[in-house]
């Protein structure tokens, strides 16, 4: 991986830990992601201007299906995530979703955007797959799923994290499509898509406007926050794959989970110290690989 693509893709990644961290304290849920969705629209609507006004006329019927489709398996990712948060462990939910999601963004790199990974390569996206679950404390889900009062929350968790970690593998590989092949904008690929996210949002607050008001009261410090540093951190990693290939970029960006746990936001509870230690090292060491790869 070229050096300034590795650069974009840590400082992504602590970016992404940071405003991870601002969205759990808020507690965050589907008013939370719209009101984000709206700031991002004004936010960065300068920017997107700037990149986007002579791109967006040249826009054919293949980018439109292509931004699209990025903007609805967004919206899928949320949703997947957010259900399975009501109905499992985020502490299952979460390191299933963040481990599997680099694995299968790989191989969909490999499968059809015709990336190649060689062996150390390969050797370093499973060792940060493996540091993210040891950081999540991975080996508890096996002594919780032979709880007979828990197997069915973790058999949920299981699902619905896998499911998540599907979409984050989707949306990867088609953004990565659109700056890679298509040539786009990174601004432009995160901003269109979040613009043509908030109808399929809107609904949520429709229904429940006085629970949306209620939000906007609340939390909209922090959707301010994620509004501003979301984007930010996703546009620098889309620069990062104009240079890099999907495969390396993917599993190295989990090193988000190595800065939330330094910055002390326990986003998956509280775990065993050795073991999170172990799970740093291997983080490291695979993105390490990842570089030299």
């Amino acid at each position: 991986m070229p050096a300034f693509a590795l650069c974009l893709v840590l400082a992504a990644a602590l970016l992404h830990a940071s405003w991870n961290l601002v969205a759990k304290k808020a507690g965050g849920g589907n008013h939370f992601v719209l009101l984000g969705a709206l700031f991002v629209a004004v936010l960065w609507a300068p920017a997107a201007v700037w990149v986007g006004i002579a791109a967006v006329q040249r826009l054919g019927p293949r980018e439109w299906l292509v931004l699209g489709a990025s903007a609805l398996v967004h919206v899928l990712y949320f949703r997947s995530l957010l259900h399975g948060y009501s109905v499992a462990d985020l502490t299952v939910v979460y390191p299933v979703a963040r481990g599997s999601g680099p694995l299968l963004s790989s191989l969909g790199a490999v499968l059809l955007l015709g990336e190649t990974l060689s062996m150390v390569s390969a050797a370093g996206a499973l060792a940060v797959c493996g540091g993210v679950f040891l950081i999540a404390g991975g080996p508890a889900l096996w002594r919780r799923a032979h709880d007979a009062s828990q197997r069915e929350r973790v058999r949920r968790g299981v699902l619905w994290g896998a499911l998540t970690g599907g979409f984050i593998a989707g949306y990867s590989v088609i953004d990565g499509y659109a700056v890679k092949v298509l040539l786009l904008s990174p601004i432009l690929v995160d901003y269109i898509g979040n613009l043509l996210r908030v109808p399929v949002m809107l609904p949520f607050a429709l229904r429940d406007p006085r629970g949306f008001m209620t939000a906007l009261r609340e939390q909209w410090r922090a959707a301010l926050v994620v509004a501003a540093l979301g984007p930010l951190s996703y546009v620098m990693v889309l620069f990062a794959l104009k240079t890099a290939p999907l495969s390396h970029v993917a599993p190295a960006r989990e090193v988000s989970m190595l800065f939330a746990a330094l910055l002390g936001g326990q986003l998956l509870g509280e775990g065993d110290r050795a073991l999170r230690l172990l799970g740093a090292a291997c983080i490291a060491a695979g993105v390490a690989g990842l570089a030299l790869g």
